[in-house]
């Protein structure tokens, strides 16, 4: 069981309306259609069961951003959760009985967050939850799942205390404490007469603001002066102010914590008024959607990352071929993440399913057994051997850092890998 700790306070469940920044290309289409969580074989309906429909499947909820510029991560997500349903119904899904992904839109605040996770657990009767896209939107919903013992996996929630939320609340997304400092240390390395550091962070989202957190620690651990910390809203569009503070300390790195809109018209601007030195963008910037937001400006940021494509194992390279014969790209960490989440509730469900059949369980039955199932297992994933705490923190070993490299046109690009 995991430890009690203190819910969040009302500070990490405020956050403004994000405007939407632009768009993505081959966004994959939603679903909002409710389905049973099971479909237990006639004359085995027991009180409480999952449902009785028509349909053979096992739904398994996806709530993330498809809305707002949230969404230029939440698309990524939906993608990665789609080619895993189509890859382990193909192998048969759950024992013969396929898996069917319902989509609920959360939106880029708390309020749609809520709004989705209680539709998810008691319209659609899903046996578990991957999402939120925010961690600023998971200290908000995911005490709600927890309280119905909903098992959710958080696919991108990094901030400190996502898996202290509750017994039923644990993530496939490495904690920024272990990711962050590699994006530091890959900067030194290109540059070991790095001395002075700017930190901005978006103080109007958690995760940005753990992220700093982390950022600035160390910063100050490996010996460099943090010359100045600026503030900024992840709604807002000019940074002309901040970036004209940082540039006059003249540091030799800056470190941006926000999302993508945001992180990328900083760094744009950033350039633009002169700004020469290393630039790394935190996990909300990891997405190849920022490079239409900063296009040729982008050239060179560093961003530490928790997955690769060119990670060697059965799953990934399954993984990576469907997302880039869809796609036409290589598939981002947030696609990872989220095919991860489907994948360990997938394999989670065979294991009970190998004990006593999912479909004659009642679903609140199901729900506590697939949350202590998860927590026990081992999986081979698209981003490495994982596994949990009894907490429920990942245990990942595979970690890296890309620098972001821009066509000549300025409007494509992609990640390159730092050996």
């Amino acid at each position: 069981m995991k430890k009690s700790a203190a819910r969040p306070t009302a500070l990490f469940v405020t956050c403004a309306l994000l405007l939407i920044a632009c768009s993505q290309t081959n966004t994959p289409q939603t679903s909002t259609t409710a389905s049973p969580a099971t479909s237990p074989s006639p004359g085995a309906l027991p009180e409480g069961s999952p449902g009785g429909g028509s349909s053979n499947t096992i739904s398994i909820g996806i709530g993330v951003a498809q809305t707002s510029n949230v969404a230029l991560l939440g698309q990524e997500q939906m993608a990665g959760a789609k080619i895993a349903q189509k890859y382990f119904n193909d192998q048969g899904g759950v024992d013969g009985t396929p898996i069917k992904l319902v989509f609920q839109d959360t939106g880029g605040d708390e309020q749609g967050t809520i709004n989705a996770f209680n539709t998810l657990i008691n319209q659609d009767k899903v046996v578990g939850i991957v999402g939120p896209t925010l961690s600023q939107q998971a200290f908000s919903a995911d005490p709600i799942a927890d309280r119905a013992k909903v098992p959710v996996l958080a696919p991108s929630n990094t901030a400190k205390g996502i898996p202290q939320i509750g017994d039923y609340v644990a993530r496939v997304s490495a904690p920024v404490a272990v990711v962050a400092p590699n994006a530091v240390k890959a900067a030194l390395k290109q540059n070991p007469n790095i001395k002075k550091v700017a930190v901005f962070f978006a103080q109007n989202d958690a995760f940005s603001k753990s992220e700093t957190e982390t950022f600035q620690t160390t910063v100050k651990d490996m010996g460099l002066e943090l010359a100045t910390v600026q503030k900024f809203l992840t709604t807002d569009t000019d940074f002309q102010s901040q970036a004209t503070n940082a540039i006059n300390v003249n540091p030799d790195l800056i470190i941006i914590s926000g999302l993508a809109a945001d992180g990328g018209n900083l760094i744009k601007q950033l350039r633009e008024l002169g700004y020469k030195g290393a630039i790394i963008g935190g996990n909300g910037l990891n997405t190849s959607n920022v490079f239409a937001v900063c296009k040729a400006l982008c050239d060179g940021v560093l961003i530490a990352q928790a997955y690769s494509p060119e990670y060697e194992n059965e799953v990934n390279k399954a993984f990576r071929d469907a997302y880039r014969a869809q796609f036409k790209k290589e598939p981002p960490q947030f696609s990872a993440q989220a095919f991860t989440g489907v994948q360990v509730f997938v394999e989670s469900l065979k294991a009970i399913n190998a004990k006593s059949k999912v479909s004659e369980k009642p679903l609140a039955e199901l729900r506590t057994n697939l949350n202590q199932q998860l927590l026990g297992g081992k999986y081979n994933t698209p981003l490495g051997e994982i596994s949990f705490t009894p907490e429920g923190e990942i245990n990942q070993k595979e970690f890296y850092v890309a620098r972001i490299k821009m066509e000549a046109d300025g409007n494509n690009g992609k990640f390159e890998f730092l050996k």
